[in-house]
């Protein structure tokens, strides 16, 4: 995005992506499966962070959080109709139509990509391509990350494993610090950026988010099919109430954000979501149905109003040659997030049952102990939130001028 045309370095990626697909859906073994899913992983690392940049630059301070609403609206029909889909592929035809798919999807895509994206000139060429830090922040992303789920597998975070690979990235962590001071910020992910109240309030709101959000995420299905003996499938309807909640908020939380700002809307949000979330700590295998769906309802309408302005008040007060790397750390802090989320209340799972009975009582303590996680961390949300940007009546005025 510094060095480059944003539009072609967009399409690009997206074309990619549909590519290596093919080669993903024809892997022939394990190892060249997961070889094709890495590079899939690159080109995708590029359209994520990518997408959000554009947008920000695009729309302004005034309408970042209506834009970025409607922007990401489409991206909720991934959890409300992708495992359904998904699993109707893998019955009806093969696994490897998951991946062919893609292909249809990037010929539509791309064509439309081309006439409608208008171009953007490079955020800053004379900056260059900081390949140590790069390479320094992705291995200490996935030694972190290895690490946390290592924890998951032996029930305890004090095991061998997680500490070797969490000892490993946390080396990785302070060598960056210390290259970000030598380089004086002229790296991948300055740390001058977290000197941005906004932007530190942002991240440690948007990692605490992923991890309270997406670490249930992981154990929901497993307790439907667990205790429910629902397939995969019907777990996988059994979340769609969830889905239509963060479907139904989304506009309105987007012209929220521009209105009063991120503070108030993450509040509201925050109070919606404990309201959703603490009842899954008493659900069993007896629960009304009714009741666990009206609850992920509830749940699912908050998602937006604590994702979407933690992600746009990132960028508040940043000039637009910082945009490219605020994307890159968001990006970072979110994959940090859901994968520190995932263990953590997987291994919470795992300690509280293990040397118990294998009996339903038993095992909805471990369920319990999980969603009870995911809540004491949206509390402590309310924290970073207080320091968020909200937006006074003479700035209200300013914007409507402009």
């Amino acid at each position: 995005m510094n060095k480059f045309n944003g539009k072609k370095i967009f399409i690009g990626a997206v074309i990619a992506f549909g590519v290596i697909s093919v080669f993903a859906g024809m892997s022939w073994n394990i190892s060249s499966f997961i070889f094709f899913r890495l590079l899939q992983g690159f080109s995708a690392g590029i359209i994520t962070p990518l997408m959000s940049t554009l947008l920000v630059k695009t729309a302004g301070p005034e309408n970042i959080g209506k834009v970025m609403a409607i922007v990401s609206t489409p991206m909720i029909f991934g959890p409300i109709l992708g495992p359904v889909i998904g699993g109707l592929i893998v019955q009806g035809a093969s696994w490897h139509w998951i991946f062919f798919i893609n292909v249809f999807i990037v010929l539509i895509a791309a064509p439309l990509m081309m006439k409608t994206i208008p171009d953007f000139e490079p955020f800053n060429k004379k900056s260059k391509l900081d390949a140590f830090g790069i390479i320094d922040l992705s291995l200490m992303s996935a030694a972190m990350i290895y690490g946390i789920t290592k924890a998951a597998d032996h029930a305890a975070f004090n095991n061998s494993e997680t500490i070797l690979w969490g000892g490993i990235g946390l080396t990785l962590g302070i060598i960056y610090l210390v290259y970000n001071r030598i380089r004086k910020n002229q790296t991948v992910l300055p740390m001058n950026l977290f000197a941005h109240k906004s932007f530190l309030a942002s991240s440690i709101g948007l990692f605490l988010a992923n991890v309270s959000i997406m670490g249930p995420m992981l154990i929901l299905p497993l307790f439907f099919q667990n205790f429910r003996q629902f397939t995969a499938i019907e777990a996988a309807l059994a979340l769609i109430p969830q889905g239509i909640g963060m479907l139904i908020t989304r506009p309105i939380i987007g012209k929220m954000i521009d209105k009063i700002g991120a503070k108030y809307v993450v509040m509201v949000s925050l109070v919606l979501s404990l309201i959703g979330s603490i009842p899954l700590i008493f659900i069993t295998d007896r629960t009304s149905m009714i009741w666990i769906s009206f609850a992920l309802f509830i749940r699912g309408t908050s998602f937006g109003g604590i994702m979407l302005p933690l992600t746009s008040d990132a960028y508040t007060g940043l000039d637009s040659k910082q945009l490219p790397e605020a994307g890159v750390g968001i990006n970072i802090i979110e994959n940090l997030g859901s994968s520190f989320g995932s263990a953590v209340i997987a291994t919470v799972v795992a300690t509280v049952v293990q040397g118990l009975q294998p009996t339903i009582a038993n095992g909805l303590k471990g369920y319990h102990a999980g969603f009870f996680v995911s809540v004491i961390v949206l509390a402590i949300i309310f924290i970073p939130n207080l320091f968020l940007t909200h937006k006074s009546a003479k700035q209200l005025v300013t914007y409507k001028n402009k």
